[in-house]
């Protein structure tokens, strides 16, 4: 990858933790910290203090389990957090409470609070940043960071009481006279101004984006976009050409102008500076075909529309704009079902894009889930991902999932992880009931006449 020139001090997600969010009636952690089985030439060593040893940092990570197990519950929950922040006080009116996704398989759960809580280090400094709700108000938040190395508060909120730390008391007084019990604090200080909590609002804005199945349109039309831009083009254009799809070029169309800035909304709501919440914008398909992607034909290009191409087609080119977003600034990209309509070579050669530093040279991160075994590595020398890069979710008896790492199961350094996965010796597996296929279709009369 041509990476464009600028200036980037390297973040980095650290740990990921949440209970009582969606499947996962307990709490779990999710961590991108590097370990004693990590692959050497994996691991990003990134500043996070003065003068301080630099944090060894991994640049992916992915989940497998069987269907249902919990592996997009873990994404979305990340997202969930992420939207909460950017959104809570944007969003939110006195009394109108707050979208709260307990686990619901047990009532008590239900009307328990959700937590939430994010350390990473972002422009040199480590920070840890949390918060507990229902769907009425907002429990507990704290925000903490290490900009020598010992924690300091930035502020910590019970109820409706908040702590401030030492800095900027002032603009925080200010946010506080602001604050609403379904509102976040920090989200609040954003819109008041408050310098050193902007910073960590934005981390939000900017350093994680989530990659779902109903952000396609719009991830597409931050693909168009950056056609327009001659610092992206060329980046655009080699790795749709790359992907051996046949594609040898792009037309992108005029568009009139109520087109073009809805167009230019949906990136700005994928990018969270505007909020989805309120407008339910959605984008139609000829909208979105603002582009035609060129196929080589006996006599020269000829232009496909949306509906012309296959579902990897589309994929992969609703995946090119975030991607090249995510390398260029050093940001997390979250991506359920990688492997969707997406062949496993393409697959394994956008995660080596994270893993190796020359086409990564910013410390970007990529959190995904998958089917895809051969990720996993068919032998040790052929291992795409660390041992301490493979996670499981597993569903429990009472319904709910727990999320665990391969790293806690020992695994040998030339354990072959993907056979040892599909025969059931780390669990994360589906069990299927035998006959119980045959037994469910005994009552068809299939192929009588």
């Amino acid at each position: 990858m041509n990476n464009e020139t600028v200036n980037v001090r390297p973040s980095a997600l650290l740990a990921f933790r949440a209970g009582n969010a969606r499947s996962f009636r307990d709490e779990f952690v999710f961590s991108l910290e590097a370990t004693a089985l990590s692959e050497p030439a994996y691991v990003r060593e990134v500043p996070w203090r003065e003068g301080g040893s630099p944090m060894r940092v991994l640049p992916a990570a992915g989940f497998f389990g069987a269907n249902a197990s919990g592996k997009s519950n873990v994404l979305e929950a990340m997202d969930d957090m992420r939207r909460h922040v950017l959104h809570s006080f944007r969003s939110g009116a006195p009394g109108s409470g707050m979208p709260h996704w307990p686990f619901r398989l047990n009532p008590q759960s239900v009307q328990q609070p959700t937590t939430f809580e994010v350390t990473f280090i972002h422009d040199g400094v480590l920070h840890e940043y949390g918060f507990s709700h229902d769907s009425v108000r907002v429990f507990e938040e704290w925000a903490y960071y290490s900009p020598k190395g010992r924690s300091a508060m930035l502020f910590h909120r019970e109820g409706d009481d908040v702590r401030l730390g030492p800095v900027e008391r002032t603009r925080g007084r200010a946010a506080r006279d602001l604050l609403r019990s379904n509102a976040l604090f920090l989200s609040t200080a954003a819109a008041a101004g408050h310098p050193v909590l902007s910073q960590l609002y934005q981390w939000f804005a900017q350093n994680m984006r989530y990659v779902g199945a109903f952000s396609r349109p719009w991830r597409q039309a931050l693909t168009a976009e950056m056609l327009d831009d001659s610092r992206h083009r060329h980046a655009v254009l080699g790795l749709l050409r790359s992907a051996d799809l046949g594609i040898v070029g792009v037309n992108k169309n005029d568009v009139d102008p109520l087109v073009a800035e809805r167009m230019q909304r949906a990136v700005r709501i994928l990018a969270g500076t505007e909020d989805d919440s309120v407008s339910g914008l959605s984008l139609e398909i000829e909208e979105l075909a603002t582009v035609n992607l060129l196929h080589e034909g006996t006599d020269g290009a000829v232009g496909f529309d949306d509906t012309d191409e296959s579902a990897g087609t589309l994929v992969w080119f609703g995946l090119v704009g975030p991607l090249l977003q995510s390398l260029v600034a050093g940001t997390v990209l979250i991506v359920d079902e990688l492997d969707a309509s997406l062949h496993p070579t393409l697959v394994q050669r956008l995660i080596r894009i994270y893993q190796e530093p020359h086409s990564n040279q910013h410390c970007a991160q990529l959190v995904f889930n998958s089917h895809d075994t051969t990720l996993m590595g068919d032998t040790a020398s052929e291992r795409l991902l660390g041992r301490d890069q493979i996670w499981f979710t597993e569903k429990l008896n009472d319904g709910s999932s727990q999320l665990y790492p391969l790293a806690d199961l020992s695994p040998r350094k030339h354990e072959v992880v993907s056979k040892r996965y599909l025969e059931g010796r780390y669990g994360a597996r589906p069990i299927l009931m035998d006959g119980g296929f045959e037994s469910a279709l005994d009552h068809l009369s299939i192929g009588a006449k």
